[in-house]
């Protein structure tokens, strides 16, 4: 079977082309500045140069027909017809706690994605707008959603209720939700096969760390406790968000600088974490640079950085009782060496040692950078989030059959 897995941003949309025989990516691309009429369309098929075009893309379902126009293209293509595609899965943030897994889409469910609008207004709308272009584009073919909360529905109650008056949760459903479920669940179980260990054995700690940033403990296979909460906001440091912080902080704020709720929500979520505290930049890379070069922003913003990661590692090892595995992911987890080095140094108590020479090795493959002698291990494994939606995708279809 033949699994189009589409990510639609509000004016972008990522895709992949699998073929679910042997988990292959036949093509991948993206098309960016929808709306406008300088529109660009990045295509790379697998073996073949990538190729860039521009045009007018207005909105979504044109954006998908210029896909399917450059998978079938005899010259850049990798289909002969677009009737070779046989199920589309699509990336959801916020599933609420309606979707504990992947579903099939039907009206019901896409009502359902409608109202939680409020919970991800960034991202569900997009994830409509990209389900609703690809039922239009192919009106055959079946279309799955794979929601980023799901992997951690399994979580107590204890766990995902906020100690605020509990009206508030019943009325609105006010709780931990968690995000990069997907991730977490893709990464803890190619770490159990790594390991050559049973899943259900290990206590493993998941280190989703890019621009967004979370951080899971997995017992036994499942969620037991994330860092992101109601929304992608709480928990870690991040490129632009703040993470925890004082909920007071919002009300004094806006009181003395008579900030508006969306003003508010703008700087904790675009104009915080590592951006504020640096006062330069967001992006990992840079932060490291100044930190070398002696720049005590940027070094500042390191230090509190790797500080609340290893505060988190340290919460979720005693939430598990222990921890076997500690996986870093995503954008900084798999290419900063140092943030690695710099949070394993401070983990010594946990009997964490790091093989300083295997850390620094740059791979796309799932490797240990612990030493022999480490009590837990550390690996370093890339996620592929696609590949865990195009799997979801393949199995609910054939199962719907």
């Amino acid at each position: 079977m033949k699994v189009l897995v589409i990510n639609a941003g509000s004016s972008s949309l990522k895709y992949q082309l699998y073929d679910m025989t042997d988990e292959t990516v036949l093509a991948k691309g993206l098309v960016e500045r929808i709306g406008m009429d300088s529109s660009i369309l990045t295509h790379k098929p697998t073996g073949k140069e990538e190729v860039t075009e521009v045009s007018e893309i207005l909105e979504h379902t044109t954006a998908i027909r210029k896909v399917l126009e450059k998978l079938t293209d005899k010259e850049h293509g990798v289909l002969s017809s677009v009737d070779e595609i046989q199920a589309v899965g699509h990336r959801v943030v916020h599933g609420g706690e309606t979707f504990k897994g992947s579903a099939l889409v039907t009206p019901e469910v896409k009502a359902e994605i409608r109202r939680l609008f409020d919970l991800a207004p960034l991202h569900n709308p997009p994830a409509i707008m990209g389900i609703n272009a690809a039922e239009v584009n192919m009106p055959a073919v079946p279309n799955v959603v794979a929601f980023d909360t799901a992997f951690h529905q399994t979580m107590e109650e204890k766990v995902y209720l906020y100690p605020i008056p509990k009206v508030l949760y019943k009325k609105h459903r006010i709780r931990r939700y968690g995000a990069h479920g997907t991730s977490h669940q893709y990464v803890s179980r190619v770490a159990a096969e790594f390991l050559n260990r049973p899943i259900e054995e290990l206590k493993i700690i998941t280190c989703h760390i890019g621009n967004g940033a979370s951080l899971t403990a997995v017992k036994g296979g499942v969620s037991v406790d994330t860092s992101m909460g109601l929304t992608p906001l709480e928990g870690l440091m991040m490129g632009t968000r703040s993470g925890d912080l004082d909920p007071t902080v919002v009300t004094f704020v806006m009181n003395k600088e008579e900030l508006s709720i969306s003003e508010v929500n703008s700087m904790l979520n675009k104009h915080s974490g590592l951006l504020a505290i640096s006062g330069s930049s967001s992006d990992m890379r840079d932060i490291t640079d100044g930190w070398e070069a002696g720049k005590p922003n940027e070094t500042l913003a390191f230090e509190m950085y790797e500080y609340r990661l290893r505060k988190y590692i340290g919460a979720y090892a005693a939430a598990m009782n222990g921890v076997d595995v500690i996986v870093f992911t995503a954008g900084v987890g798999e290419n900063s060496a140092i943030v690695r080095e710099k949070t394993c140094e401070n983990l010594s108590y946990l009997g964490v040692e790091l093989d300083k020479e295997l850390n620094k090795v740059r791979s796309g493959e799932p490797r240990r950078i612990s030493t022999p002698n480490s009590k837990v291990e550390v690996l370093v494994i890339p996620t592929n989030e696609e590949l865990m939606i195009a799997r979801d995708t393949l199995q609910i279809v054939q199962e719907s059959k």
